[in-house]
């Protein structure tokens, strides 16, 4: 599935990857627009690590093919690559180096030297909040530390596009909320992102659009609001009386479906809950009827994932 961008900055089209007999991507295609902080979600084995990989231009396509503002990538295009940063799952920092060095080495390695390279380095390591730990071994770090500094790697030669592969897995809640609220910022500045995370609530508190790639394909990409109307939320409601002549009036409203009658609590399924709510509310009204007790759950991006993915573990 595509949605049609006007000024597409990144373009995938059915891109594909072989190894030896595996598939591991089978036709993936999306656009993502200059600024776009765009989520990317899928089970295991999915192929979004494959994907960022061939984005990142670490490896080409068996097929297809992936244009960044207009331009085709390969492998073997380095001026584009200086244009990326990526931030892996697997950490990409030495131990045996400080914080700075660190830094110093990746950025010469995108081409920056003296006064820029020394300036973005006091710059990022700011960002990260590692000023104070500068000089230190990036061995005696925790985890959320070395996180940071992974995060203050990918962004220290300021790309154009960050790709970011699992970018809190393993920290403490401070340094995920830090990592977090850092993208939102880069994102703001201007950066386009792809950010692929198993923690739902990030990709669905940060990411206005996000495609789900699964087997290879990607079977939805869509809006928030769109992806959550693909299943149903629910309502509870509890009334005085009458709860069987409640039921046949709700159940007439656009949009509702009763489920079941416990008693004076009556369960309702409901494409949209806060429309339904208001129509819930204006119903017992008429029928002058008494509410109890009123408890609704809109679905969220993790029951949508499980929906279109199916409940399987996936190694």
């Amino acid at each position: 599935m595509i949605v049609s961008m006007s000024s597409p900055f990144l373009v995938v089209r059915n891109v594909q990857k072989k190894f030896g007999a595996t598939e591991a991507l089978r036709g993936a295609s999306f656009d993502v627009a200059a600024g776009e902080l765009f989520g990317l979600l899928g089970p295991n084995g999915a192929g979004k690590t494959t994907l960022l990989t061939i984005i990142a231009c670490l490896a080409d396509a068996t097929s297809g093919e992936v244009h960044f503002d207009g331009r085709l990538l390969t492998r073997h295009d380095r001026s584009i690559r200086r244009e990326i940063g990526i931030g892996t799952q697997d950490l990409s920092v030495y131990g045996e180096l400080t914080a700075r060095e660190n830094l110093k080495f990746f950025g010469k390695l995108y081409g920056l030297f003296g006064t820029d390279l020394n300036r973005r380095i006091d710059e990022v390591l700011e960002m990260a909040g590692l000023r104070d730990r500068a000089n230190d071994r990036v061995s005696t770090f925790s985890g959320g530390m070395k996180r940071r500094l992974n995060l203050a790697v990918a962004v220290v030669h300021q790309p154009r596009l960050l790709l970011l592969d699992e970018p809190t897995t393993g920290v403490d809640p401070q340094s995920r909320n830090h990592i977090f609220e850092r993208v939102r910022e880069l994102n703001a500045a201007g950066m386009t992102v792809i950010y692929t995370s198993h923690y739902m609530e990030e990709v669905q508190t940060l990411c206005p659009r996000i495609g789900i790639l699964d087997y290879g394909h990607l079977i939805a990409c869509d809006t928030l609001p769109n992806l959550l109307r693909r299943i149903e939320g629910s309502i509870r409601v509890t009334v005085a009386r009458d709860a069987p002549l409640v039921a046949e009036r709700l159940g007439q409203e656009p949009g509702v479906r009763i489920t079941s009658t416990n008693g004076n609590s009556i369960e309702i399924a409901c494409a949209d809950v806060s429309a339904s709510l208001v129509r819930i509310v204006n119903g017992l009204r008429t029928l002058n009827i008494e509410l109890i007790d009123l408890k609704s759950q809109q679905p969220s991006l993790e029951q949508v994932f499980l929906h279109l993915t199916e409940k399987s573990l996936r190694d």
